[in-house]
């Protein structure tokens, strides 16, 4: 039975043949513009699963769940009166007919067809291509093919270096294989970046581990019946077991070629500028058109093309003329983005080169002859700035800046200029087509005050999101000018600012968290304003920050006084003052850390750190520091750590003032004092600065004089050079001023911001610093230096806070229901040290549901033999009320199993739940800090800020499994939890099926070397 259309129906039928990116955009366009209803809408799609991100695609190996990638639910295609055939291909349009055939049968007549069938991979006819083990990069069926495969393999190459097999190989790379780009051309990303970018995208590729063929051909695959081998052009040979072909893609044109539509030379359906094919009733959109001899394979163009037909069947006349192919992407963690015109070599046009091997950076701009006109560059390493010469691309005003300054050369890269001098024309969202002015009347017009009401309203942002930051640049210029406060909530709790937060504590004389959300937050705070307030409040206050109050708002590096590290281990750092240490106190260091089985490493801050401490293992070992002469390093806290330093006049033949001492003094100066982020500072005794003070938060280097101070530098991931505040002055006035900027500082930056952005965010820049530091422009300097004093003056040594009171000792006692202890964690020996086992890779970590466990079965297969019936349960004792932190949680032991148990005070309520975060399998919830999300109560992950209703167990950030909960009641001072039989929960939650080695068995007696249970 054919469905015909009836034309003196109301409704017209269009089938859209091909459901992918962009088929489904279309539809959402029919969707937005058919307001009348004139329309009926059937789509076919090929695959299994509706329209699917597969820009994301490499972010299957992540999570591997394909609903993450999804665009839309099917509940949106009954909703708005679409008809979906899922997996089902049309397979033939009879044009005389005017139907749609389908591989399942179906026959369905139409008005008019969009095809949006896409494109397939290229694969070269190779000999030998057709073996097992060779895969194509295209679908969520391919990816699960290869992840599968990949699990018996060790050694696997992409053929093809472009955007796609960058791509494929990144995924081979995180199966943890042996990988290997082959490319013919002598360039990766040949269509992208030239040879200079290729160098340095090769070289940060290679850094990573995966080797890069470039004039490379593949002659043939070896192998018997699967894949074991490439032959190379050149005669060699390259033993591989898996081979993932990105060659390019192909369009896929059969469909309308079987059906008589004209079809390109070399592929593709030919359209017009309407985007209709030879048939006056047919269309065609996506990588499957072929406009203009061009064939788009980003998906912004088919973005385009899609909302141009849309609009044109509900009454307007839209044409395609071409669109930008701009894009920015980051490939195996490398920055690659391309704007504009930035192949021409014409002789209007004019270079402009940054070419950084140091840092791995390559930026080539394209400007006119003049040097007024940008048309177009390349970046890679950085491209930090793409959004603004994007822009700058596409208007027809002058630079506002020398094209030099636009590398960041030769000024502050600040003349790049932001939205404001944009025309109301330039495009701001490429992948949808959004102009600045749409987006600003939308924000004028709508008075939205959010980004997530902007990208809802125009679409911008939405797509890749490169253009976020410009939107959002946007969003915070039209709130200024009309005139409304731009939204900086710390958090869902507090409707301020951190600079806000801390007037008001300041001003109020707040001393403690809980008073501080009674009066000016709600809720109960989370793992984003406790810190936060907990800083605010030792950076005014300087009460240790172990104290009852304080104790369970810190991260668990600050609550616990060190680093944890992997497993919920932690590292010790005790504070050697400007690197200068005697002897005797590195012969305890050596002795503490043999005695405990610790890793030893020398720190880049001139200190020693000491891997591998347990939590119940903290206090002693603090006091055989402390009664050495160590004080706590406060390496765990957004703090002052270190002041490096030379030997300057001490030893040095070139020092010119004494580096050493003054650094001692300034360590001891500024130790512990808590900030926005951590600190670090250098001394060097001459111009030589072997300290290398100019990349540090405050940097002195020594001249005949007295010292140059510098501020704000940083080295890390993003290194800036610090500058210069003042020259040749004396240690006081360094001192003063030092003062001044660091209580600045803490005042007013934001949280978890260094002081190199504080400083690139700070109008007037440095400028502006000198005058409120040094000129007092502000009247605030000597109330900044004697909020310092205060802080100097009230020090205390954390660790030695502890070691003295018995009752702070026993929060680090491991259960407390037991002295027994566990690790937790596997160790190898490694170099003559210890170290813990590597983590998988997300990508390669299963289920905990197919744990293998030692007699053959999967953990789902031992839990679903369990009768979890809570009716069951016993309550079982896990100490007294005074044994819990407020607000926090403690750990018990029941059997084999670690739960955590929590005193959620300031709600009333308490809970329970597997001490094991599921992420990375790490025995650490206890210690991680209590809040409530939209009134849920919920715990975060110490390790990687996962966090979990402690209601349901559900992880609220979505990308990792849930936890078990359990019920827990008080009577009298009796805390109790109910659980299942000790068998039963052994039996599925049991320590040792996620830690198998001897560190993870129970140590029942504390000594020098271990005695384990057996």
């Amino acid at each position: 039975m054919i469905a015909n259309a009836d034309s003196s129906t109301r409704q017209r039928r269009i089938v859209i043949i091909g459901n992918g990116m962009v088929g489904q955009r279309f539809l959402e366009k029919m969707v937005e513009f058919d307001t009348a209803g004139e329309f009926e809408l059937v789509t076919f799609c090929e695959e299994p699963r509706a329209a699917y991100d597969r820009v994301g695609l490499t972010s299957f190996f992540a999570h591997r769940d394909a609903e993450k990638l999804m665009l839309t639910r099917l509940e949106w295609f009954r909703d708005n009166n679409i008809t979906l055939h899922l997996g089902d291909r049309a397979n033939y349009i009879d044009r005389e007919a005017k139907v749609v055939h389908s591989d399942k049968g179906v026959k369905i007549g139409y008005d008019a067809v969009v095809l949006a069938t896409g494109s397939f991979p290229f694969v070269p006819p190779i000999p030998g291509v057709e073996k097992n083990g060779v895969f194509v990069y295209r679908t969520i069926e391919d990816l699960e093919r290869i992840i599968e495969y990949g699990h018996h393999a060790k050694r696997a190459a992409v053929i093809g270096g472009g955007l796609l097999g960058l791509e494929a190989a990144k995924a081979a790379f995180d199966l943890d294989l042996e990988t290997h780009v082959i490319e013919f051309a002598p360039r990766l990303m040949p269509r992208q970046i030239d040879d200079a970018g290729s160098k340095i995208l090769v070289r940060k590729i290679e850094e990573l581990g995966v080797k890069v063929h470039l004039n490379t051909g593949t002659d043939e695959v070896l192998g018997n019946g699967k894949v074991e081998g490439l032959r190379f052009n050149t005669g060699e040979e390259l033993d591989i077991d898996m081979l993932i072909v990105s060659c390019g893609i192909r369009p896929r044109d059969d469909l309308a070629g079987e059906a008589g539509i004209k079809l390109g030379e070399r592929g593709g359906v030919l359209v017009d500028d309407h985007l209709r094919t030879s048939d006056a009733d047919i269309f065609a959109v996506g990588e499957v058109a072929l406009h203009g001899g061009m064939i788009y394979g980003l998906v912004a163009p088919g973005y385009e093309m899609a909302e141009i037909v849309a609009a044109n069947f509900c009454g307007d006349n839209r044409q395609f003329s071409g669109t930008d192919l701009s894009t920015k992407l980051k490939l195996m963690g490398v920055d690659v983005a391309s704007f504009g015109d930035y192949e021409t070599t014409s002789d209007d046009v004019v270079p402009v080169v940054l070419d950084d091997p140091f840092d791995g950076v390559y930026k080539k701009l394209v400007v006119s002859k003049d040097g007024k006109r940008l048309l177009g560059g390349m970046l890679v390493g950085d491209a930090g700035d793409y959004g603004n010469l994007l822009m700058l691309s596409k208007t027809d005003a002058d630079l506002p800046c020398s094209p030099k300054e636009l590398l960041g050369v030769g000024g502050t890269g600040a003349a790049i200029g932001g939205v404001d001098g944009l025309p109301d024309a330039a495009q701001i969202c490429s992948c949808n087509n959004v102009t600045k002015g749409q987006i600003c009347s939308a924000i004028r017009d709508g008075e939205l005050t959010g980004l997530g009401e902007v990208k809802s309203c125009t679409a911008a942002g939405t797509g890749c999101g490169g253009c976020l930051p410009l939107v959002t640049d946007l969003l915070n210029a039209e709130l200024k000018a009309a005139g409304k406060s731009v939204k900086k909530s710390l958090c869902e709790h507090f409707d301020y600012s951190r600079q806000e937060l801390f007037e008001i504590v300041k001003i109020k004389q707040i001393k403690t968290f809980a008073e501080l959300i009674k009066s000016h937050g709600k809720g109960h705070g989370c793992e984003i304003c406790k810190p936060t307030a907990s800083s605010i409040l030792a950076s005014l206050w300087n009460e240790t920050i172990i104290e009852g109050d304080h104790h369970t708002l810190q991260d668990t590096n600050d609550r616990y006084l060190a680093n944890m590290q992997r497993g919920g281990l932690y590292s010790v750092i005790p504070r050697v003052p400007g690197g200068e240490i005697t002897p005797e106190k590195l012969i305890t260091l050596g002795r503490v850390a043999k005695d405990y089985g610790l890793y030893s490493k020398i720190t880049g801050a001139q200190r020693v750190d000491l891997f591998g401490a347990q939590l119940h293992q903290l206090p002693s070992i603090w006091e055989e520091l402390v009664a050495a002469g160590f004080e706590s390093g406060h390496a765990y806290g957004k703090a002052v750590r270190t002041v490096k330093s030379c030997v300057g006049t001490t030893w040095c033949r070139y020092g010119v003032q004494d580096s050493v001492k003054f650094a001692v003094e300034i360590e001891e100066r500024y130790r512990g004092i808590r900030s926005p982020h951590k600190l670090k500072f250098a001394v060097s005794g001459c111009v030589r600065e072997c300290a290398e003070a100019q990349c540090k938060d405050i940097g002195l280097v020594a001249t005949e004089n007295g010292y140059n101070l510098y501020v704000c530098g940083n080295g890390g991931a993003k290194p800036r050079h610090a500058d210069l505040l003042a020259v040749d002055i004396d240690e006081a006035t360094a001192v003063k001023y030092t003062d001044r900027v660091l209580m600045y500082y803490i005042q007013t930056a934001d949280r978890l911001t260094r002081t190199a952005v504080w400083l690139d965010k700070m109008d007037g820049g440095i400028e502006y610093l000198k005058q409120v530091v040094i000129e007092d422009k502000l009247g605030i300097c000597e109330e900044l230096e004697q909020m310092m004093q205060r802080l100097v003056d009230t020090y205390t040594c954390e660790w030695k806070a502890v070691v003295d009171d018995p009752e702070k000792r026993k929060l680090f006692k491991q259960f407390v229901n037991t002295d027994e202890t566990e690790a937790g964690i596997d160790f190898v020996d490694e170099r003559g040290q210890r170290r813990p086992e590597y983590w998988q890779k997300d990508s390669d970590m299963v289920a905990l549901s197919d744990i293998q466990l030692p007699d053959g079965l999967t953990l789902g297969e031992v839990e679903s033999q369990q009768e979890w019936n809570e009716a069951d349960w016993d309550w079982v004792s896990a100490g007294k009320v005074w044994d819990y932190p407020q607000d926090g949680g403690r750990t018990i032991k029941h059997g084999q199993v670690q739960v955590a148990v929590f005193n959620f005070s300031s709600r009333g309520e308490w809970y329970a739940c597997q001490n094991m975060c599921p992420h990375k399998r790490a025995f650490v919830l206890s210690r991680g800090i209590v809040g409530d999300q939209a009134g849920v109560p919920k715990v975060a992950c110490p390790l990687h800020k996962k966090t979990f209703s402690l209601d349901s167990g559900e992880c609220l950030t979505s990308d990792t499994e849930d936890i078990r909960v359990f019920p827990v009641k008080v009577e009298g001072d009796e805390v109790l939890v109910k659980l299942p039989a000790t068998a039963q929960l052994d039996a599925v939650l049991a320590t040792g099926h996620f830690c198998q080695g001897e560190s993870c068995a129970t140590v029942v007696a504390k000594k020098e070397e271990p005695v384990f249970a057996v």
